[in-house]
């Protein structure tokens, strides 16, 4: 039985990089694509001729979870370099330059990442994460949308969030809109703004107050918060999407689970430094208000899956948003995997470019 075991688990060690390279999650492969004759031999090979399904069976269903566990251990150590992340550290890169920056406030500092195309860009869009994340917050798929349209990003911390010193208070939040707007058009001909659920709602009150912006869009913001641990249930469920289980195609298996770990976490225990509760603050940037009075160009997009933030709640941002207003919703989205959904990027991104780059 131990000889019929090791060959079963050395099997299911074949089968399973067989499945990661066809697939392309190079992050789970520890192979290269020229190896796939040389693993359909070793699976003919390894398979047992001499006994009988009766004892094959068993003991491949016995071999299967440690053999994934050592595939995954083998696949993370071998590609413990392939990291999205790294896209986003400061220096120059094949297609872009990163470089952090520490934008003045009234009151210490805003810290950002400044990403731009290696040619140069002529408009740039400042990025809003939502609550509980940070600037780099599975933010690498949003900003290689932004690049390929020929703009440049600024992602920033808010207050409260990541690196920011500053306290979430209100209305001062809406500082780390108007501040990084200025920002940019001191550098840009063209400025438009991404907010994400609660940098969404921070974005239309600072644009409705007046703040100097080209173009909006706005992602999965609430008009207010209503949600409980069914609706989290809910959100873990709707990760089971394709595009979400790709993401192995770009990270490693270790870095990955050290990324959904993070989102893990600040579902959870958000790490907010804050003097105002996030419900309470989303309460007082007035979403619905703020769409109301804004003359911006403005794109809203909703997942429809998404349930923190309703399909009910996302109908009534449409209802108070003005005429000439774009609606995209995306049928296979909520609100944890939008930022990662490459259509709606796409979309996004091309959106943003349009109203940018428009004379």
């Amino acid at each position: 039985m131990s000889s019929l075991f090791l060959r079963a688990l050395l099997l299911a060690l074949v089968i399973y990089e067989f499945l990661s390279d066809l697939r392309g999650w190079r992050g789970l492969s520890w192979g290269h694509p020229a190896l796939r004759p040389v693993l359909a031999v070793a699976a003919l090979a390894l398979h047992p001729r001499n006994t009988s399904w009766r004892q094959r069976l068993p003991a491949l269903a016995l071999a299967a979870f440690p053999a994934f566990i050592v595939h995954t251990i083998i696949a993370g150590v071998r590609r413990r370099a392939l990291d999205p992340m790294a896209t986003l550290q400061p220096g120059v890169h094949r297609d872009r330059t990163v470089a952090r920056v520490s934008i003045p406030m009234s009151e210490a500092f805003m810290p950002a990442l400044y990403i731009v195309p290696r040619s140069g860009a002529h408009a740039a869009v400042a990025v809003l994460h939502g609550s509980g994340c940070d600037k780099t917050y599975f933010t690498w798929r949003l900003t290689n949308a932004l690049l390929r349209q020929g703009m440049a990003a600024l992602l920033v911390d808010l207050d409260g969030h990541g690196e920011n010193p500053r306290l979430q208070r209100y209305p001062q939040m809406l500082e780390c809109a108007t501040e990084a707007a200025r920002w940019l058009r001191a550098r840009h001909a063209r400025v438009g703004m991404l907010g994400i659920s609660l940098g969404g709602c921070i974005a239309a009150r600072a644009a409705a107050d007046g703040m100097s912006i080209d173009a909006l869009a706005i992602m999965e913001a609430p008009p207010r918060l209503t949600f409980d641990n069914r609706d989290r249930l809910a959100e873990a469920r709707a990760l089971a999407q394709p595009y979400v289980i790709d993401l192995l195609g770009e990270a490693s298996i270790l870095h990955l689970g050290r990324a959904v770990y993070r989102l893990a976490r600040a579902q959870r225990t958000p790490g907010i430094r804050a003097a105002i509760s996030t419900w309470d603050l989303i309460a007082a940037c007035d979403l619905c208000g703020s769409l109301a009075r804004l003359t911006t160009p403005l794109l809203l997009v909703y997942g429809e899956r998404d349930a923190i933030v309703k399909p009910a709640q996302a109908e009534e941002a449409w209802r108070a948003a003005p005429s000439g207003a774009t609606m995209l919703l995306v049928p296979d989205a909520s609100h944890l995997t939008l930022i990662l959904h490459p259509e709606a990027l796409q979309r996004m991104a091309a959106w943003m470019a349009d109203r940018l780059n428009a004379l």
